[in-house]
């Protein structure tokens, strides 16, 4: 029989060295909302004790008020964008950053199955500062090389290869689902022919700032190329998932991006499937892009399963 007093005296002690160690530690929960932070961690990104706050606020509070991590950038949205498109992805990562107080890094995320997510940081400023560029240079290329440039969030490479690992992963009977879908912005040409390629732009950024804050840390995002973008949703069941995008398309329904035209809109279509055992990309795919077909087909700003 497990002695229960013992067990609580562990748990206790884990969390008073955890609350004193000069390591930053954190948790965030499948919202990536910060339910623990270590006085290390308060001290760094400027928490208050027991202060209950997003990731994502947590870096644009950063950014706006100069601590925490020192974020380059001059659009933080795109910033944002771009690191949500690898948090939370993999079941453990590892990587380099500074911090505004000139300290250097080493982050580790420790990614568990139901979405929690723990945060460990250590110091490595002993570095010597020409290494230290180098691997400021190093790590931009890598997200360069992962990032479509227009919108911040995955490119189509790091998307399918999301994708990929999904595939991979044996999943057993019981398991929830593992929803794929297309998300296509309707009539795109159009708004590129009337308004201009620059104001298409603006809509691609806008409909990827609609979404994203719909999604959860383990869903991906990423744009397979035109207005044509990829979502993946691992762990969801299907209703789930079709109520979510639903949102989705609601969301950009009523969103008004360009200044110049207050009474411009646009809409989404959207096809989603279930992965099947034994799928491949290319089946998984084509059966959301039927589904997507079909959505466009029924009068476009509306959603089509395809199983």
């Amino acid at each position: 029989m497990a002695d229960v007093g013992g067990d609580m005296e562990i748990a206790s002690r884990l969390l008073s060295l955890a609350q004193d160690s000069e390591l930053l530690i954190a948790l965030f929960n499948p919202r990536d909302l910060l339910c623990y932070a270590n006085a290390a961690f308060c001290g760094t990104f400027g928490v208050a004790p027991d202060e209950r706050i997003s990731w994502e606020q947590l870096m644009r509070r950063g950014y706006e008020r100069g601590h925490g991590s020192r974020i380059r950038t001059d659009d933080i949205d795109a910033w944002i964008a771009s690191a949500r498109s690898r948090r939370g992805k993999q079941p453990f990562r590892t990587f380099e950053a500074d911090l505004t107080d000139g300290r250097w890094i080493w982050v580790t995320e420790t990614l568990q199955a139901d979405g929690w997510l723990l945060c460990v940081c250590s110091d490595i400023s002993s570095l010597r500062a020409d290494e230290r560029e180098l691997r400021i240079a190093r790590d931009a290329a890598q997200r360069a090389a992962l990032t479509d440039p227009l919108t911040g969030i995955s490119n189509r490479a790091h998307i399918m290869s999301q994708l990929e690992r999904l595939l991979r992963q044996p999943r057993a009977a019981e398991s929830p689902a593992c929803v794929v879908g297309i998300l296509d912005l309707d009539h795109f040409k159009r708004i590129n022919d009337r308004y201009g390629h620059l104001a298409g732009d603006t809509v691609l950024r806008d409909f990827v700032r609609r979404v994203q804050p719909l999604l959860e840390p383990k869903d991906g995002l990423g744009r397979l190329g035109g207005e044509e973008f990829l979502l993946l949703m691992p762990d969801r069941a299907l209703r789930e998932a079709e109520l979510m995008v639903t949102a989705i398309l609601a969301a950009v329904a009523e969103s008004r991006p360009l200044l110049e035209s207050a009474d411009f809109a646009y809409t989404c279509s959207a096809g989603l499937t279930l992965l099947r055992a034994g799928d491949d990309t290319a089946q998984a795919l084509g059966r959301a892009d039927d589904a997507l077909y079909r959505a466009k087909e029924a009068g476009r700003n509306r959603l089509a399963t395809k199983l």
